[in-house]
């Protein structure tokens, strides 16, 4: 199978060999054998290890520390690479440890915390994840319970965590825990061992897609911190958590279209082949118009999500753009999945063949990282008339 790639104005020399060593990489490394790790619910931790040897997970960490100094642009491309791969539950966890946690450390570190931590990140031998929504409180992150006070010369902490992908086999979770009950907006972030005492996987998670990516609720039980786990300024992670809200939209984007293009081209291919009514399905106006239709839409969300990388990348405020993104690029991925299943007949809907899995696994997009409706609000907001 060929892939159709439309290069972009944003692309430099250095981007076009991340994504080619990453679509290689995962067409070797993962395509083949994600059957497997979508039955144990687990990815093996050698490939995160392959990975982070390949410099995969140094894309965004600065020179000074042995990464490669990138900008968003970088996350873009990384993770329309990474959905080529067709797991999109061996994505979720690559990017949930590359661009939703590991931003926090690189943001907010102290010298020694980037100094202890860095290296093991980058390796593949410790992998983060990212600790913010609840059972009460998602997209309203300033809405958690969770709670960290003061105890000796550190934190002691104490709640629950909910949908946390890459927890149950992960090392270190970027978790925010309330700090000033007083304030709505009173939230720190912490570094968090997985081995802490009083740190629970209460439940691994039966997702609907994402199968091999390990999703779990977590019990945090009077877990006591060292002063040095806290990450940034007391009481600033609500901020934080802001800061870094758009590389997550965009990445969750970026692997979306990566997948939609595969899924393209799969179904093009089988509905060339696939013969019916003395032809081959291709040769139906309705199928290759709409399926023509997929492909100008697919081509708009990358086009729009490499131009709002490319605002952050200068530093401009594309809260907005990166917004609309994510709203319009995570239903155009579920657009399109729906065709490409519809369009391989009987086929489609048999757990044998890729784009069933390759469907379940869209379906979180538009809820992931920000719902299409809270999405569609931070648009709104920022569109009213200065009159």
């Amino acid at each position: 199978m060929s892939m159709t790639v439309n290069r972009n104005i944003y692309m430099s020399d250095e981007l076009e060999a991340i994504y080619e060593q990453t679509v290689a990489f995962v067409a070797n490394e993962v395509t083949p054998v994600g059957d497997a790790w979508e039955e144990t619910g687990q990815v093996p931790r050698e490939i995160y290890k392959r990975m982070g040897e390949l410099g995969m997970f140094s894309l965004r960490v600065p020179e000074r520390w042995g990464g490669l100094g990138l900008g968003p642009l970088a996350s873009a491309t990384f993770a329309e690479a990474l959905g080529t791969s067709t797991f999109a539950g061996f994505e979720a966890n690559i990017l949930v440890h590359t661009d939703m946690a590991l931003p926090h450390l690189l943001n907010a570190g102290s010298e020694t915390q980037l100094e202890h931590w860095l290296p093991s990140i980058q390796s593949g031998d410790t992998m983060m994840c990212i600790g913010v929504t609840e059972p009460d409180a998602g997209s309203d992150v300033a809405g958690l319970r969770t709670t960290a006070v003061p105890d000796g010369d550190g934190w002691r902490l104490n709640g629950t965590k909910t949908f946390i992908t890459g927890a149950v086999y992960g090392d270190v979770i970027a978790l925010a825990a309330r700090t000033n009950p007083d304030d709505r907006y009173g939230i720190s972030m912490f570094l968090v061992p997985t081995a802490a005492e009083g740190f629970e996987v209460a439940r691994k998670l039966d997702k609907h897609g994402w199968r091999c990516s390990d999703t779990a609720e977590l019990v945090l039980n009077d877990v006591w911190l060292p002063g040095d786990h806290l990450l940034g300024e007391v009481h600033r992670g609500f901020y934080a958590a802001m800061q870094n809200f758009q590389n997550e939209r965009m990445v969750i984007v970026g692997m979306g279209i990566g997948a939609a293009q595969v899924a393209i081209d799969l179904t093009n291919a089988y509905t060339q082949q696939r013969k019916a009514f003395g032809s081959s399905l291709y040769d139906l106006g309705a199928i290759r118009q709409r399926m023509a239709m997929n492909q100008a839409q697919v081509d708009a969300a990358r086009a729009s999500m490499y131009h709002a990388a490319w605002l952050a990348e200068q530093g401009i405020d594309a809260t907005k753009e990166m917004s609309g993104v994510k709203a319009f690029g995570a239903e155009v991925v579920n657009r399109v999945m729906y065709d490409c299943m519809q369009f391989h007949g009987g086929m489609g809907y048999m757990r044998e063949s890729t784009i069933e899995r390759m469907c379940r696994d869209a379906r979180i997009l538009p809820i992931g990282g920000g719902a299409t409706e809270v999405m569609l609000e931070e648009v709104a907001k920022r569109s009213y008339a200065d009159v």
